[in-house]
Parts: C-alpha cells; sequence; structure tokens
C-alpha cells in the first residue's frame, strides 16, 4: 500500500499516467514486431484475447448485473472496443505508430469539439484538421503515408467516439469493470475473426509468452494505472496528459521501430496534440466529461 502522503500527490498520479503512456505504446511497438510472422489479425486476436482473461480475472465480469437499458450501449460499447483495437492493429502494418496514433485521436478530439460555438473553440478545429492536412496524403506524396492505412487509423477513432458514448452509458453503474464485460463482447467477434485472418502455420508454444506481455503492456498494467491516476487528477488535467499520447507513440516508434517521420509529420503531430490540449483546457463544464480514454486498446 501506498503511503497517504504519496497517494495524494498530484506527481505520482502524472507518473502513473505517463507509465501507463510508455507502457501502451511499448506494447504496441511490440505487437508490430509480430506482424510479419503472425499478421496483424493475428496480433489482435492474441492481445484481445489474453488481455480479456487478464481483465476478466481481475474484475469478474459475470457478477455484475445490466438493466435492459444498458444492454444495447453494452453491446454497442463491447463492438467498438473490439473493433478499434482490430482496425488500430491493421493501419499500423503501413502507417507509423506515431501517426496511427495521432489520427486516431482525431476521433474523441472531433467528439470534445462538437457544438463549439465560441471562437477560441474554432482555433482548435483548425489546429486539428491542419494537423490531418499535413497527415494525410491529400493530392501527392510528400509524406508518404499509405492512404488505407491512414483510413483505417480515421475508422479506429470513429470507433473510439462509439467507445466513450456507448460507455458512459453501458458503464453508468459499475465502472471500470465495464470494461471487462465490454472486452469479452468484443472478444467473441474479433479474437475467432483475427485467428480466421491470422498467417496460417505461424502458431507456435513461443508465441505466448509474448503474446501475453503484450496483453500485459497494453491492457492491465496501463488501464490499472490510468484508473488510479483517473480518480485522483481532475478530469482536465488527465484530458491533458493523455493528448500527449501520439507523441509518445511516436517516440517508440522511433526508439522500438527505427520509424523515422519527417518534419512536416512532426508539425503534423504537435497541430494535433496541441488541438487536443487546447481544447481540454478550454472544455466548457457541461463537456468536461468527455475525456478521450479508453482501455489502452492500442
Amino acid at each position: 500500500m501506498f503511503s497517504p502522503t504519496v497517494k495524494e500527490s498530484p506527481w505520482f498520479s502524472v507518473l502513473l499516467l505517463l507509465i501507463a503512456m510508455t507502457s501502451i505504446q511499448g506494447g504496441a511497438a511490440l505487437a508490430k514486431t509480430l506482424f510479419p510472422q503472425v499478421g496483424a489479425p493475428g496480433i489482435t486476436a492474441l492481445r484481445l484475447g489474453l488481455g480479456t482473461l487478464i481483465l476478466c480475472a481481475i474484475f469478474r465480469p459475470w457478477r455484475l448485473r445490466f438493466s435492459r437499458q444498458q444492454a444495447l450501449p453494452l453491446i454497442f460499447y463491447g463492438l467498438s472496443l473490439g473493433g478499434m483495437n482490430f482496425l488500430f492493429y491493421l493501419s499500423l502494418r503501413t502507417v507509423p505508430l506515431g501517426i496511427a496514433v495521432a489520427l486516431e485521436f482525431i476521433g474523441p478530439l472531433t467528439l470534445a469539439l462538437l457544438g463549439s460555438r465560441r471562437p477560441l473553440d474554432f482555433v482548435w478545429v483548425a489546429l486539428a484538421i491542419l494537423g490531418m492536412y499535413w497527415l494525410l496524403p491529400i493530392g501527392n506524396e510528400i509524406n508518404g503515408v499509405d492512404p488505407q492505412g491512414a483510413l483505417l487509423a480515421l475508422a479506429a477513432g470513429a470507433l473510439w467516439v462509439v467507445y466513450i458514448l456507448a460507455g458512459q452509458r453501458a458503464g453508468s453503474e459499475h465502472g471500470p469493470a465495464t470494461v471487462a464485460m465490454g472486452s469479452l463482447i468484443g472478444s467473441l467477434v474479433f479474437v475467432p475473426l483475427g485467428l480466421a485472418l491470422a498467417n496460417s502455420g505461424a502458431w507456435t508454444l513461443a508465441l505466448l509468452p509474448i503474446g501475453l506481455l503484450i496483453a500485459i503492456l497494453s491492457s492491465a498494467l496501463p488501464y490499472s494505472l490510468e484508473m488510479v491516476a483517473l480518480t485522483r487528477l481532475p478530469s482536465r488535467t488527465f484530458g491533458t496528459l493523455m493528448s500527449l499520447e501520439p507523441a509518445m507513440a511516436a517516440l517508440s516508434g522511433m526508439l522500438f521501430l527505427g520509424e523515422v517521420l519527417s518534419p512536416v509529420q512532426w508539425l503534423a503531430l504537435l497541430a494535433i496534440i496541441s488541438a487536443s490540449v487546447g481544447s481540454t483546457l478550454t472544455l466548457r463544464p457541461a463537456k468536461s466529461e468527455i475525456v478521450p480514454v479508453k482501455p489502452s486498446g492500442e
């Protein structure tokens, strides 16, 4: 147990969140190194399946009771959770990790900015659009971003929006434990799909420890740390720190995958991060609950 002084320190919670983001992106980088052997769908199935087993062991979702009104949001929540994992890993086949995370981040950022009417809000909208323009190969090949991979990352971001909206309704009574049930629902669809599309003849027992490590780095460890930080930090501070995730992903890609971004792509990441930080810091109270958080799906 942590001492009361440490538990109440905001810097301790910030450190936990930074460790969680590092763990998530490290897990994604490790997963990408296995794509040539197993394929992105196979790694998705392995990570999602093992991650679900870990979450179920922690939260025991079979003990939860959901009302009829929560049933449909719960299904959408679980399917979007599995779908955004699946699409995000597919995008990583051809898109650098930092760019994929930045494009995926457009989803919750758009949700946070919907309904904006103040002039300052449109500054963040403009920055987000500018970042997308610099990242996407619109009319030229200057940035070398694969269009299909970019669209897959954007689609994962759209499912992130569904995850946020459905999760707010599905998890209104059970809180963090809802993710275990949602992950179980997503696994029922996307684990068999991923196994069916995986590279044939690639499965060996040697993959199990690596898959377990990816599941821990991408799910169990960061999700637990995020929940600790979320309960101790204001939502505005939490959202601002989470906005750094595209930069963390880019650094992880450089360190572990040798992915080097161009100056224009770094400017694009900076624009998207600035838009997310700015929108979080200037968010109105009525929208303060819309925080771009997911259960370490990357």
